[in-house]
Parts: C-alpha cells; sequence; structure tokens
C-alpha cells in the first residue's frame, strides 16, 4: 500500500493578523523578553538563530548598506563640486575669446587638460555633406548622445576611430552645430551617464557663439 500523501493541515491561527499586532505593537517583546531568546529563526550559514541574533545581523547589514551609500553620496558631492570649479575657470576664458577660433582652442585645451579626451570640437553640419546629416539626424535626435560609434562615424567626426564619445546639439541660434568630445577609453561614455559638465559648456557655448 503506498503512503497517503501527507495533507498540509491549515494553520489555527491568521499570520497576516498576527504580522499587523506585532507592527502595531512594537514593544510587545519588551513585554515579554523570553520569547526573544525562545524563538529560533533558520538561517542559510548558521543554521538556526536566535531572533536577537537576527536582528543584530540585520542591523549590521543595514548600518553597512547607509555607509555605502553615504560614501557613495559624497563621492558625488566632490565630483560636482570638481565640475564646477572646473566650469567657472573655463566659463571665464571662454568669455575672453574674441574669436571662434580662439574659443575652439580654449575649449579643446582646457576639457584635454582636465579630463584627458582624446579630441574636442564644434562640428558644422552642411545639408550636402550626408554623413554628418546622418549623425545629426540619427544619433542626436534627443539632443544628445552618449556612446560608442560606428568606425565610419568616428572617422567623420575625429578623423580617427575613438573608444566613446559625448554628443550634443547647438541651438538653432548657432545653426547644425555639433559640440564632440571623445575619449579612447570606450566605457567613459555610456548612455546611463548624466551630462551635467556637457549641458553648462554647451549653454556657454550658445550663447557666446553667435556672437563671434
Amino acid at each position: 500500500m503506498t503512503e497517503m500523501t501527507k495533507v498540509k493541515k491549515p494553520l489555527p491561527f491568521d499570520e497576516i493578523l498576527i504580522r499587523e499586532y506585532l507592527l502595531d505593537n512594537p514593544d510587545f517583546f519588551s513585554r515579554y523578553p523570553e520569547l526573544l531568546l525562545a524563538m529560533r529563526i533558520p538561517h542559510a550559514q548558521r543554521g538556526a538563530v536566535s531572533l536577537v541574533e537576527r536582528q543584530q545581523e540585520m542591523l549590521r547589514s543595514r548600518v553597512q548598506q547607509l555607509e555605502e551609500e553615504i560614501t557613495s553620496l559624497m563621492g558625488m558631492a566632490s565630483r560636482n563640486e570638481m565640475i564646477y570649479m572646473f566650469n567657472s575657470k573655463l566659463s571665464l576664458k571662454l568669455l575672453e575669446c574674441a574669436d571662434i577660433g580662439e574659443l575652439r582652442q580654449a575649449l579643446s585645451e582646457g576639457l584635454k587638460k582636465q579630463f584627458q579626451f582624446s579630441h574636442v570640437r564644434l562640428i558644422t553640419v552642411h545639408d550636402i555633406d550626408s554623413d554628418l546629416s546622418r549623425i545629426w539626424s540619427k544619433r542626436l535626435n534627443q539632443g544628445y548622445y552618449f556612446g560608442r560609434l560606428t568606425t565610419a562615424e568616428s572617422k567623420r567626426l575625429f578623423g580617427c576611430e575613438v573608444g566613446s564619445v559625448a554628443l550634443s546639439r547647438l541651438s538653432e541660434q548657432c545653426g547644425q552645430v555639433i559640440f564632440a568630445i571623445a575619449s579612447q577609453n570606450a566605457m567613459h561614455f555610456h548612455p546611463e551617464m548624466d551630462y551635467l559638465l556637457l549641458d553648462q559648456l554647451k549653454q556657454l557655448i550658445d550663447h557666446l557663439l553667435p556672437k563671434l
């Protein structure tokens, strides 16, 4: 005779009600401290542990998570401060430029020195240039592009193959102009990155270029 499958009996209590009661009464275990040591919770590495041990472990994990978040925020704040200081200095140099040639040179020298970019260019798109027109419409339909290009696109924009790029359209007042930055590091520019630095410089160039 085969052994009959055991039927799981319904619990004599409602787990949801117990959960809600404990949430509404966080002092429950302070009134019954003996339960803290009596209760055992399964643990993947250590077998069964007490509720106190489990709580301490969860608190340590939460503290570690908060420390990592604070470290990340401090790094981000330091980076944003560095970008602000760099933009302030570069903006003053750009405001002193007397013509487009000086503007291009100051922009290129500043960005290459600070961030070791391989190329920095302001590229005018002509309707008869089908390659640039395709980049303008395909890559910059959202105004910005971060990431990698095809070999043909890299050579058209920079004269050689590059790792990754940051591209943006300038305003209509400047005509069809692409502000293009390239890095030999294929992972430097990627679609998920923010465009704080690029956007601030773009706005300044938008303002200066028509006047030059």
